[in-house]
């Protein structure tokens, strides 16, 4: 057990205190600025590694996850992956049940640090079979299963570090945040940031995106299919509380694929499709808000994960698109 607090200790230096950017924007004509939390700085290249770590801490703080004991969990990618690499660190072995529609280099990335894949086909019940997978397997003894999807610790992680930070980093430059928006998996991010925003700052906005092909936050079920892997997974997770929440935004993923292509090749960030939907719908919130609105989202994660999808191929550009009239200008550190 010491070696392991000494280990978390450790992760504590690796996880958090991303950089922020004061991202600048010319659409359609007239400059912007919206403020993003580069996430891809993380251990693993992704947000998630905030939520693994903290459930991690608190799952060995009382006693639900013993030192022997293997992790089971079903997830789309990113959190398989921290988990796999936090577990590994930490001397569990790491079993997840994963969709098998996702990139290849999500099933290679997990394999390469050491993680049993289970892959569940559509035809199998997709998502939704693979947590009842992860279900069934955590009945079983020596087993930890974190359940991200209704796990309190999730969104905990966003509200003690995530919303700190945003505010401390926006502090430093005069600012306070009007919005926050981010695209919704577990909801862990949005719901935590949202809950330490709100403790300072009780008239921000909140505002959850999902893909405009599969808008499952506005219809309460899986409907159509979408590219932004890692978002909309077929069901509204219990830590979502719409109802606390703004106004859903809807991105089409071929907007979020061509914002993250030009975020890469005009300003060398090399983000995911999920940050490119979040910028695109960071954007379109300052639209409708105001040039003078400070409006905050993630880069959830490095494009590393992407190069067999369509991230790597020339996208249709559609007039209703946010990337139509979109450039970027330059960026900021804060």
């Amino acid at each position: 057990m010491e070696n392991r607090q000494s280990q978390f200790t450790n992760l504590d230096k690796l996880i958090g205190n991303t950089p922020m950017l004061a991202l600048e924007y010319r659409y359609q004509g007239k400059p912007g600025c919206i403020y993003v939390k580069c996430e891809y700085y993380n251990l693993t290249g992704s947000v998630k590694d905030r939520m693994v770590l903290h459930m991690l801490k608190r799952a060995y703080a009382n006693g639900a996850i013993k030192p022997d004991d293997a992790i089971v969990e079903a997830t789309s990618g990113n959190t398989g992956i921290s988990l796999a690499a936090l577990g590994r660190s930490l001397g569990h072995a790491v079993h997840i049940f994963i969709p098998d529609w996702l990139s290849i280099e999500r099933f290679n990335t997990l394999r390469s640090l050491g993680a049993t894949l289970t892959k569940v086909s559509r035809e199998e019940g997709g998502f939704l079979r693979s947590i009842a997978r992860a279900q069934q397997m955590a009945q079983s003894e020596r087993i930890f299963h974190p359940s991200q999807f209704d796990n309190v610790n999730n969104p905990a992680a966003h509200e003690e570090t995530t919303a700190k930070e945003i505010i401390s980093q926006l502090s430093l430059i005069g600012l306070q945040p009007h919005a926050f928006i981010a695209g919704v998996g577990t909801g862990g991010t949005i719901m935590g940031v949202g809950r330490g925003l709100w403790k300072v700052f009780p008239s921000v906005r909140i505002h959850p995106l999902e893909p405009a092909e599969s808008p499952t936050l506005s219809t309460g079920y899986k409907v159509g299919s979408h590219r932004i892997q890692g978002i909309s997974d077929e069901f509204i997770p219990p830590i979502v509380k719409l109802d606390q929440l703004g106004e859903i935004v809807q991105i089409h993923d071929g907007d979020a694929i061509i914002t993250a292509q030009k975020l890469a090749y005009e300003l060398g960030l090399g983000v995911g499709i999920s940050s490119g939907a979040n910028v695109a719908g960071a954007i379109r919130l300052q639209q409708e808000l105001g040039q003078d609105k400070v409006v905050i989202t993630m880069l959830c994660d490095s494009n590393s994960k992407y190069m067999s999808t369509d991230m790597m191929k020339t996208e249709p550009v559609m007039p209703q698109y946010i990337a139509a009239d979109l450039e970027f200008v330059r960026y900021r550190t804060i």
